[in-house]
């Protein structure tokens, strides 16, 4: 069984609980699912952004985080949470320390992402420059005029730009934490964490990183999600309509109106969204496209050209 991954949450002072409390909770819940006791998936970190021993967050907890930063190799993840902005700049000065702990985590290879204002501290480190980004609607502007070089994509929950990702934040950041997840372990990974956490399925926005999983589970349709359970799973494997209409005990036709009437889609195209997402996801962990396809359960990287291909047509 590989290492479980370190997330290292680079806690800043005033902190907002739920920018940091959120994607702690989706990557502690995905470690319970994938076995936390027999090794697991992800290894949690705190530690302070500024440097300090504990921090106390705007809603006034005390929080023991450590001063340094932790050991962390190229598969590993930071994540800024965001702070309490109000009526004042989002920016604060950045540690040398920090934007040094920052950059060097990215250039060894390692992702890098951000809840709300945290946004402008991997601004202020250069991370940012050239690649799109979001932060909480209320500072967008702000980061725009304070970092031109940073292409700001506005109203959408999350970005993810190579092994950057920053939210919207507040509650955002349990939707990029759970495509991080996805990206790692697959979708229905990341539906098991979802369902365990009670999060609704897509608030807004129309980020195309967002999981196909939330985009498509917002639908009260019992005979649907037991469905989309099914092909959560099991979705690299071919899977024959009438055999998923067989497990579910209805017949293909009742499915396949039941399902689109539902998500607006065949559970043939879910399932080609969830493969063509799981590909993407892995050929930003740098698998070669051959790879990638093959362990999304298609052909060969010809096979995912034209699912590309045609689910592109599909949304024009």
């Amino acid at each position: 069984m590989p290492l479980p991954r370190t997330v290292a949450f680079a806690v800043p002072k005033d902190v907002h609980l739920l920018d940091l409390a959120g994607p702690a909770q989706v990557f502690s819940t995905a470690d319970d699912v994938l076995g936390g006791d027999v090794g697991g998936a992800y290894r949690l970190a705190y530690v302070s952004l500024d440097g300090t021993e504990g921090v106390v967050s705007h809603q006034g907890l005390p929080l023991a985080v450590r001063p340094d930063w932790p050991a962390l190799s190229a598969r590993d993840l930071v994540v800024v949470p965001g702070w309490r902005v109000g009526g004042r700049s989002a920016a604060r000065p950045l540690s040398a320390a920090a934007e040094a702990a920052l950059r060097a985590h990215h250039d060894r290879g390692g992702r890098v992402a951000s809840v709300c204002a945290g946004a402008f501290a991997l601004a202020a480190t250069g991370l940012l420059d050239g690649r799109r980004a979001t932060t909480h609607h209320d500072v967008q502007d702000e980061l725009a005029r304070r970092h031109p070089a940073v292409q700001v994509v506005r109203d959408v929950l999350f970005v993810v730009d190579g092994r950057v990702a920053t939210s919207a934040g507040i509650a955002s950041g349990i939707d990029l934490a759970l495509h991080l997840v996805a990206a790692d372990h697959g979708p229905a990974v990341a539906a098991r964490v979802a369902r365990t956490l009670v999060v609704p399925a897509r608030r807004n926005g129309s980020d195309p990183q967002a999981s196909a999983m939330l985009r498509h589970r917002d639908h009260l349709a019992d005979l649907v999600h037991r469905a989309q359970d099914v092909l959560d799973a099991r979705f690299a494997e071919p899977l024959r309509l009438d055999e998923l209409a067989g497990l579910l005990q209805v017949s293909p036709r009742t499915l396949t109106r039941r399902f689109r009437a539902a998500t607006g889609l065949t559970p043939l195209g879910y399932q080609q969204e969830l493969r063509l997402e799981r590909a993407a996801g892995l050929r930003e962990q740098g698998w070669t496209q051959d790879a990638a396809a093959r362990a999304a359960g298609m052909a060969d990287a010809r096979v995912l050209r034209r699912l590309r291909t045609t689910s592109m047509h599909l949304t024009e």
